[in-house]
């Protein structure tokens, strides 16, 4: 038996395959299928079952792909309703892949099919749960995200997870490791540790929605405080998961398109696409196509897009650094963005070399703030998250987290400057490119965000523990 975590940085995301005696079995895989073609010919193993944990609100799973490409069944818990063929197993029911056993523990409340898949090992031991949204390390899946779909509330949810967790996961050996579907920075959980495998035992004794004589009570409270809205793609993304997709092969080949400049320029001007620039920061500061929007690649870009974009059929033509295509597109329809026209054919140099029109943003070093920054005076404005900003921040800054630019920038004053920072420039120059997409100008921006920041004599508050400000 071989059990291997397929872990997805941009995701926070985790897929399983395990392989016993020439069959194997995948849990959650990712939207691109050819790795694990790849994968199972290598290893000379039949794929037999796929297992979904649930449907999943963050990302498209690749099952429907998968089970097209290798004949494998896909395998839901109780309730799930498919638009595709699947199974829709019984709590308690049982597959077997070579010589160990995969059993169906029913755990409702992130959703009411989410479902634990507990390994049982060739001598009959239990090995390892798969526990999906249900058990995190150091938290569990948030209570929120399904109500409408079950016509409940989230403390109605809350109450069927805690029931799930303590009568189905901790009646377990200490000893069963924990397989969970995310890690730190995913959406789905809002205390997630960066550690991505645990035991059961660990968990009882870290996890604060696992602690001894816990009552209901008190973990709907716990568990529903300080949830933040979740972001507009996750309904989108459970849709495609229900109903099926376009096969990733198709989406790959329109996204790898090269249209050249005069083209591209007609699409933009015609189609209502929107330009996503995935260059690096540093890069787009220094020149740009008007109206584009940056999110850069090497960063959390596949959350960010489906965060700020929100609709996936948005159509999209992409600029990116020659020879990032590929990976633009896989990354965007991991979160079901699929109307990807094309990319820019030699990138924005290309553009540049044409004579076409350029803007810039107007990027400033964290001493060039502290210089001219005039304290009681100058307007602020930190778009890091609220734990951040609690955490530390500079005096009299506002916080104005970039998840919710569209709520807070109808209160800009176009003919009042401000200076605009995140953690480290990433997200400050995201929301430059929608500020000035929208027409504003009168900002500059601090590169190297905070952490640039801190270093001068800029004053401050008080630093807080930021593990302390999440509980």
């Amino acid at each position: 038996m071989k059990i291997e975590q397929i872990y997805t940085g941009c995701l926070a995301q985790g897929a399983y395959y395990i392989t016993s005696n020439g069959e194997a079995a995948i849990i959650d895989p990712l939207r691109e299928t050819q790795p694990y073609l790849d994968r199972l010919e290598r290893d000379e193993v039949k794929l037999k079952y796929i297992f979904e944990t649930h449907f999943h609100a963050d990302f498209v799973s690749g099952h429907v792909d998968l089970s097209k490409e290798t004949g494998a069944k896909i395998v839901y818990g109780p309730n799930a309703a498919c638009e595709f063929d699947c199974l829709s197993a019984e709590d308690g029911q049982e597959f077997k892949i070579g010589k160990i056993t995969i059993k169906v523990l029913h755990t409702p409340g992130h959703t009411m099919e989410s479902t634990t898949f507990l390994l049982i090992d060739e001598n009959g031991k239990d090995h390892a749960i798969f526990s999906g949204d249900t058990l995190f390390i150091g938290d569990v899946g948030r209570p929120d995200l399904a109500q409408k779909a079950a016509g409940m509330t989230q403390d109605q949810l809350a109450g069927i997870l805690y029931h799930s967790l303590r009568d189905k996961i901790m009646t377990l050996a200490d000893d069963v490791i924990v397989y969970p579907a995310h890690g730190a920075g995913s959406a789905c959980g809002k205390n997630m540790s960066k550690e991505t495998v645990s035991t059961i035992g660990n968990q009882k004794a870290t996890n604060y929605a696992l602690r001894a004589n816990m009552t209901e009570a008190e973990f709907i409270q716990e568990v529903t405080d300080g949830l933040l809205p979740p972001p507009a793609y996750f309904s989108m993304n459970v849709a495609m998961n229900k109903q099926g997709y376009e096969s990733f092969e198709t989406v790959l080949h329109n996204g790898m398109k090269a249209i050249n400049v005069k083209e591209f320029e007609a699409i933009a001007e015609e189609t209502g696409a929107l330009i996503l620039d995935t260059r690096s920061a540093a890069d787009f500061s220094k020149g740009f196509i008007p109206q584009s929007i940056n999110i850069g690649i090497n960063g959390d870009f596949a959350p960010w897009v489906g965060t700020l974009i929100a609709n996936v059929k948005q159509p999209i033509i992409l600029v990116t650094t020659i020879g990032m295509e590929e990976e633009t597109v896989t990354r965007l329809s991991r979160v079901g963005f699929d109307s990807i026209i094309g990319h820019l054919d030699g990138g924005f140099e290309a553009w540049q070399n044409a004579g076409f029109e350029t803007d810039t943003v107007n990027r400033i070093s964290a001493e060039q703030f502290a210089a001219e920054f005039k304290f009681g005076e100058d307007k602020v404005v930190d778009i890091r998250k609220e734990t951040e900003y609690e955490a530390e921040h500079i005096d009299e800054a506002f916080s104005k987290p970039l998840a919710y630019i569209n709520d807070w920038v109808k209160d800009i004053n176009p003919n009042e400057h401000f200076y605009l920072h995140c953690a480290g420039g990433y997200r400050s120059m995201i929301a430059a490119s929608i500020l000035q997409a929208r027409g504003f100008r009168n900002f500059s921006e601090i590169e190297g965000g905070f952490g640039a920041i801190s270093k001068t004599n800029i004053p401050k508050s008080d630093f807080v523990c930021q593990s302390k400000v999440l509980k």
